[in-house]
């Protein structure tokens, strides 16, 4: 067998006991140092929905309050001064042409998935790298992950990623902001196709051009996700999530007045 093969054959094998084991890693390890981290203390979830403005995410720089983003937020970047505490990214479609981009956020972590990192050659440097159970999409039930250390879920949308993370660091008062749920086109509960021309995807009209035909927004599985994100706050009394968004149509979780939220 050619050298390069027994290597490949060797490496896959050493990823595949890491994947089972990845609380052993020295990934795994970094994760672990991050639980109850901020313990009691409130975050805010940013979403880049339509809905998004310059002037809230600046007054949540001021007040402080720490902040998990996502995917092409960078795009708002020469709009405000604010800047995320956490940046975090799962999808390869978003990740293979803007990690110049990625890589120049001043986040303090930048979460990438290491299934991106062995698979699809994605290396993005300072990354903390976590092993997301892509799997669990197939499922019925969400199951938050609550040992982020080993695994972290994955459910159709980001933003549950960003919960999973928050919850596993400590905190406590989750509030999203610019998670609008709504795209003009769109699968909707019951498997149709649903377009409204009127409504916009995102906080500028450029987000995704270069992907647009490649993307199909099924609502219903990030849907599922949230109500099941919901149900295991309620059950387990150690967190909540509150929806501070102006506006769009995300009402599984209980809505917040950003102006006074912020106040």
């Amino acid at each position: 067998m050619p050298i390069k093969r027994i290597k490949a054959s060797l490496t896959a094998r050493k990823q595949n006991r890491d994947s089972q084991h990845f609380e052993t890693t020295q990934y795994g390890k970094a994760i672990r140092a991050l639980k109850g981290s901020h313990k009691g203390e409130k975050c805010f979830v940013i979403g880049n929905g339509p809905s998004l403005t310059a002037e809230d995410l600046n007054r949540l720089q001021d007040s402080g309050i720490p902040t998990f983003a996502m995917n092409r937020v960078f795009k708002f970047f020469p709009q405000t001064k604010w800047r995320p505490t956490y940046y975090i990214s799962e999808d390869i479609l978003i990740l293979k042409d803007t990690i110049p981009d990625v890589e120049a956020i001043p986040s303090e972590i930048t979460f990438i998935p290491v299934n991106l990192h062995w698979y699809e050659n994605v290396d993005v440097k300072g990354a903390q790298y976590f092993w997301m159970d892509y799997n669990s999409e197939l499922k019925e039930s969400f199951e938050l992950s609550l040992d982020c250390a080993h695994a972290v879920r994955c459910r159709g949308t980001v933003t549950s990623t960003c919960i999973q993370f928050a919850v596993y660091m400590g905190y406590t008062e989750i509030y999203l902001l610019g998670i609008d749920h709504n795209y003009s086109k769109s699968i909707d509960m019951n498997g149709n196709v649903v377009e409204d021309k009127s409504v916009k995807d995102y906080f500028v009209d450029n987000y995704d051009t270069d992907i647009k035909d490649q993307v199909v927004h099924d609502m219903r599985a990030p849907t599922l996700a949230f109500c099941d994100v919901e149900q295991l706050s309620r059950k387990l009394g150690t967190f909540r999530v509150y929806n501070a968004t102006r506006g769009g149509k995300l009402e599984v979780f209980e809505r917040v007045n950003f102006d006074e939220m912020i106040r």
